[in-house]
């Protein structure tokens, strides 16, 4: 039987400060550069919710975010 992996995929909300031609220029983005964009939609708020939010692995690492520090390798 054929195992079956699932890669999740992130979501961010950015502002978008520029569109010229093809290119966006956007801010306040949680991606590491290289990272494909996979889609683009414009953000809603009146079909936005809140409910039933899962955070995956940060679930069982939020209590560390004030402690932690970055090790440097995206700098």
């Amino acid at each position: 039987m054929m195992e079956i992996k699932y890669t999740p995929i992130g979501l961010s909300v950015v502002r978008l400060i520029k569109v010229e031609k093809n290119i966006l220029e956007i801010q306040n983005v949680e991606i590491i550069d290289g990272t494909p964009v996979l889609d683009i939609k414009p953000y809603v708020p009146e079909f936005t919710t809140n409910d039933g939010v899962k955070i995956g692995w940060l679930e069982r690492n939020v209590h560390k975010l004030q402690q932690s520090k970055d090790d440097g390798r995206f700098s």
